[in-house]
Order: C-alpha cells, then sequence, then structure tokens
C-alpha cells in the first residue's frame, strides 16, 4: 500500500521506499537466537536492506540453514573492541586513524570531535565505531540503528551519533539484558542511551514494565513478541496407547535459569511410581557434568538422558515423539530471566502439553490448566504433582495440545510480526520522511522518490 501525507494542498505518494537497517548483536552467528535470524530474514523478504554488526563473529561451520540461504557472511561485520587497556586503546585507534581516514575524512573528522561528543570521542569510542562502519565498502546510510539486545544500546548510540541526523535508535530488550545486566551494573545503567534512543521494544509485558520502572516513558515502548514459523511445526494432537511409555522432553541450554536439575530431581520422584516413562533432555552448555552427575546420584541413567546439541530438523522430530514437555526456568542467581521462550512456543505449536514456571514473561504464554501447567519456581515437589496429574488424564492431552498450538498461532505469528515490525520501522521514520516530503514538495523533480499529486 502507498503511504499518503498531505502538504501544502498536494497529496504526497510515498512508494514503499525499502528500509535500510543497522542490526547490532552480541553474537552472530548463534544457533540459540534464532528470533534475530527470523526477523533479518523476514525483513529481507520484505525487501529492505539489512547489515549485521556484532561484538563477538562466531564460526561459520555450524550454523542455522537460513545462514547459508540468504548468505549472511556477506552484510556482517565485527564491531572493533575497545580494549579496556588506555594505552593499548590508544595505540590501536592511531592505526585505525590512519587506515581509515582516507575512506571517509568527514566520519573520523566527526568521531574525534572532543567539543561536540565529549567522553564519547575523548575516550576513542566514536572513532572504534566508526571503523566498524567502515568495514561495509558502501552505503552506511541507515535509517534504524536496531540494537537486538539492550547491552548494545551504547554502541547503538555511538551509531546514531556519527549519521546523525538520518536514522532512529531502536532498543530491544530480551531478557539477560533487563535482568542480569541491570543487577550487575545498576538501575542507571541505561540512562545514557535512554537521552538518545527513539524507541524500545520487549518481547514480553514482564520486561515491558522492567524498562518502564528505569524511567523509560511507558508511551514509547510496546511489546513485540520474538515470532514463530507455525508452518515449521506439525500439530499432532498427543494420545497414548495401552502399554506405550510415556515420553517427556526438554530443549534448552544447560544453564542455571532453564532449572533443569529441578525437572531432573521431579521425574525421578514421578519415576518411583511411574516407571514406564523416559525424559530427555536436549541441549548443552555448562551445567552437562553437573546435571550427569546428578542423574547418577538419583540412580536415572535408564530413563533420564542428556542428549546434548541437536539441529532444528532433530528436534522437532524428537519432539514429534514426545508426549510432555517440561520447562523449568528459574530466576539464576546472577539475577538472569527469561521471556516466553522459543522452545516452548514449539512445543505448544507441536500440541504438546506444558509444565513452566511462574517465571519472567513465561505466564504470558502459558495458560494455567488450559495449555499445560504453571507452577513455582524451584518446586520440585509441584513440578511432580503436575506430571503426575499430566500421567493420570492423558486424556486432556489432545485439548491442551490444541490450546497451545491456538495460541501460539495467534500470538506469535512470525509472519505478522515481521509486517507489525516494519510499520514500527515506518512510524519511526514518518517526520524524517514528512520532512523530504516537504523538500520535494518545494522543489519537485522527476527523479523524487516521491509522486506528488493535486488534492481533488
Amino acid at each position: 500500500m502507498p503511504y499518503y501525507q498531505t502538504f501544502a494542498g498536494f497529496q504526497t505518494v510515498h512508494r514503499e521506499k525499502p528500509i535500510r537497517i543497522a542490526f547490532l548483536v552480541n553474537n552472530f552467528p548463534m544457533l540459540s537466537e534464532t528470533f534475530v535470524l527470523n526477523q533479518i530474514t523476514g525483513l529481507l523478504d520484505r525487501g529492505h536492506e539489512v547489515d549485521i554488526y556484532t561484538q563477538n563473529l562466531h564460526s561459520w561451520d555450524t550454523i542455522h540453514p537460513d545462514v547459508s540461504r540468504y548468505r549472511l557472511w556477506e552484510r556482517t561485520y565485527a564491531l572493533h573492541k575497545v580494549p579496556e587497556d588506555h594505552i593499548w586503546r590508544l595505540l590501536q585507534g592511531l592505526w585505525l586513524l590512519i587506515i581509515n581516514f582516507f575512506k571517509a575524512p568527514k566520519l573520523i573528522a566527526r568521531s574525534l570531535n572532543m567539543f561536540a561528543y565529549g567522553q564519547q570521542a575523548m575516550n576513542l569510542w566514536l572513532l572504534y565505531t566508526a571503523a566498524s562502519l567502515l568495514q561495509r565498502p558502501d552505503n552506511y546510510d541507515y535509517d534504524i540503528i536496531h540494537c537486538q539486545f539492550g547491552t548494545q544500546s551504547y554502541r547503538g548510540m555511538a551509531f546514531k551519533q556519527l549519521l546523525s541526523p538520518t536514522p532512529k535508535l531502536l532498543i530491544m530488550f530480551r531478557g539477560f539484558d533487563i535482568s542480569h545486566y541491570v543487577q550487575q551494573n545498576g538501575p542507571n545503567v541505561y540512562t545514557r542511551p535512554f537521552q538518545h534512543a527513539d524507541y524500545c521494544l520487549a518481547n514480553c509485558e514482564f520486561f515491558r514494565q522492567r524498562v518502564i520502572n528505569l524511567g523509560w516513558p511507558a508511551e514509547k515502548i510496546a511489546v513485540h513478541f520474538s515470532g514463530l514459523d507455525v508452518g515449521k511445526f506439525s500439530l499432532r494432537l498427543r494420545q497414548l496407547d495401552p502399554g506405550e511409555p510415556v515420553h517427556i522432553a526438554t530443549t534448552g541450554r544447560l544453564v542455571e535459569k532453564k532449572g533443569i536439575e529441578y525437572a531432573i530431581r521431579a521425574v525421578a520422584s514421578v519415576a518411583k511410581h511411574y516407571p514406564n516413562l523416559t525424559y530427555s533432555i536436549i541441549g548443552d552448555g555448562p551445567l552437562r557434568e553437573a546435571l550427569t552427575a546428578i542423574i547418577q546420584e538419583l540412580q536415572a541413567e535408564s530413563y533420564i538422558h542428556l542428549l546434548g546439541w541437536k539441529n532444528e530438523t532433530e528436534i522437532i522430530q524428537l519432539l514429534d515423539q514426545c508426549h510432555l514437555f517440561i520447562a523449568p526456568s528459574i530466576t539464576a542467581a546472577d539475577g538472569n530471566q527469561d521471556a516466553p521462550i522459543n522452545v516452548l512456543k514449539e512445543a505448544m505449536a507441536m500440541g504438546l502439553p506444558v509444565i513452566s514456571t511462574h517465571h519472567g514473561g513465561i505466564p504470558e504464554l502459558v495458560e494455567d490448566g488450559v495449555s499445560g501447567y504453571l507452577v513455582p519456581e524451584r518446586d520440585v515437589e509441584a513440578l511432580a504433582d503436575r506430571l503426575n496429574a499430566l500421567l493420570a488424564h492423558p486424556e486432556q492431552w489432545p485439548a491442551m495440545g490444541q490450546a497451545g498450538r491456538s495460541f501460539v498461532e495467534h500470538h506469535y505469528n512470525l509472519d505478522h510480526l515481521n509486517d507489525l515490525l516494519v510499520q514500527r520501522y515506518r512510524a519511526l521514520l514518518v517526520d524524517h520522511w514528512q520532512a523530504l516530503s516537504l523538500k520535494a514538495v518545494s522543489s519537485p523533480d522527476k527523479s523524487s522518490e516521491y509522486l506528488l499529486s493535486p488534492l481533488k
């Protein structure tokens, strides 16, 4: 649809001008962060331009198929890290100045303007950011700077300062950046980025309120869910054949906030009275050794299995063979918390009844008693009780599975959410495009991005 504006007796019709977006991320490519990848590919499919700037560039050897399909290495750039050591920062900064000055002398000069940018220029943060931008061989004139995590907001602020006045700065909060990071650095950690941001998003209402509590205006932040390509996940309503073992699964990194220890203990407790079950834990991480020790301590090796990392196709195949899903998330000691996690959405999309916890944004996804059950964090007895309830009433599984699928389809549809993201971008850019429209009205020409016609 064309976008219409009215100025001085003329009707201005915007063509669907592609939006140029810089994504700032902590890690890329990252198998566990499909929510970032889904937005990148969705924007590219809609004809927009996306470049990815990452704090940590990971190996291209083990990647999601979409990374190869879209050749994302051609639009990914590693951000120059600013050394903590001031002498080394100065020496490396001099080298960046020498090799980059003649590429874009105005941009480099701007990065060193201490009168305009004070400490950001003095500590060479802007110079390192300018050098990161200059890795792109041609046009880095972005419309939107999208920080995919709050932790990238300082770099986003630098991008905006260097490229001002065009780009709008959008900060997305996703979990650890508004829980652990704030606990670690204090409630004023985002004060400076907030002074430069144009809008914020959060992936659940729970984290939206956290951002507001830090002083960000409520009218300038919206919830934008992490979407799911529901079509990849076939619905199968779960039934239990006579004598068939019950297969239970958990998917996630083996880290504290996933709470997997408590699910292991709950399943082991239930297995004493219901031995005809298996529990598969899909994922890997630093707690693998500790969790293995717990399984051995409980003498549960015959029915509780740590399967390690699996790719998306393998995970779908494993979940398709399961009856129930557990996601026992907890608040970690460092304050880290979860939003409505993708693995829960995937399980629900496939028709699995779920058990999860009253944690972070999860109650916004799982309807207690409808698509599954919610229990308090770290409560092994409550987990075991709800698991027993599901085992005792398999006739309830199909209705729960259907409810979960319907909820995910309605609230987390990836196509709809990517369309909505573009709408959010365009709303941010209205003021900028209005200025361009006024300029076009005052001196229209055939090469203008806008078509002008008298109002009828």
